[in-house]
């Protein structure tokens, strides 16, 4: 079983990049494992115009002032970038970590972004064929780069659609991000359809790290009431949303104590 770790995701909007990076700092200094943010370019919630900062500009000021922690999207949304150009920008963030950055993807969701910022939205199914399109571009893109990445990069794939998204899982992800399910019974098909695929293309599914999301308001139930029956299911890696202006990353001291204590059992 891989061990408990535990995500911060900032959630970029309502507040100040000065409060911003001081969130990001406190996170590396509690320890968090993992410190993740999202790629849209507006708020998802609040306000629909408020303040709000670009994912992968400011992924890489966090390379720079971070020094333990993972960093990457929770999710990369393939539909705004080249691929080619993408595995080149993961490529220089995890050289600028020093070899701390976890690559995740997604198929685009968002239809605000796609309208305002002029990428065509198209179907679900759409974007899913082009983000399974994209993946091996990424990766024949990074196996050619000079330098190379500092390490094998983990691929994170966020979704859980049976028939396209967790067969991409299968074939290429290091780790598994299952959204934010409402209880342990919805996610328990999306396993099941995940181990059929890891049969089919002949993957061990314990190979691949389980990610969930929390939401931001739910934390101490959550912790309480469901945590261990995810972790029975096979979850080991889980994100704590924390919204602007505040990004109360304290507010997730008792998790880091759950995590320490699950690991030295």
């Amino acid at each position: 079983m891989h061990p408990i770790r535990i995500a911060a995701q900032l959630h970029p909007q309502h507040g100040s990049y000065s409060d911003l990076r001081a969130a990001v700092g406190r996170v590396d200094e509690l320890g968090y494992d993992l410190l993740y943010t999202w790629d849209h370019f507006f708020p998802l919630y609040g306000e629909p115009d408020g303040a709000h900062f670009e994912c992968w500009t400011m992924l890489a000021a966090w390379a720079e002032q971070t020094d333990g922690v993972e960093i990457g999207a929770l999710v990369s949304c393939n539909s705004y970038r080249n691929p080619s150009l993408l595995a080149d920008m993961a490529r220089t963030i995890d050289h600028i970590s020093g070899g701390r950055f976890i690559l995740g993807l997604g198929s685009g969701w968002f239809e605000r972004d796609y309208d305002e910022y002029g990428y065509e939205f198209g179907t679900t199914g759409e974007r899913l064929l082009a983000l399974r399109a994209a993946i091996p571009v990424m990766q024949r893109r990074l196996a050619v780069l000079n330098p190379p990445p500092t390490r094998s990069m983990p691929i994170m794939i966020g979704g859980w659609g049976e028939r396209l998204t967790l067969r991409m899982v299968a074939e290429h992800a290091d780790i598994w991000h299952a959204r934010f399910p409402d209880s342990p019974d919805e996610v328990v098909p999306k396993i099941a359809a995940l181990r059929r695929w890891c049969d089919e293309v002949g993957r061990d599914p314990g190979d691949i790290e389980w990610s969930l999301g929390l939401d931001p308001d739910d934390l101490d139930r959550f912790l309480t009431e469901d945590v261990d029956d995810y972790v029975d299911l096979g979850f080991t890696q889980f994100t704590l949303g924390f919204n602007g202006p505040g990004w109360g990353v304290d507010r997730g001291a008792d998790w880091l104590a759950w995590r320490d204590e699950r690991n030295g059992a």
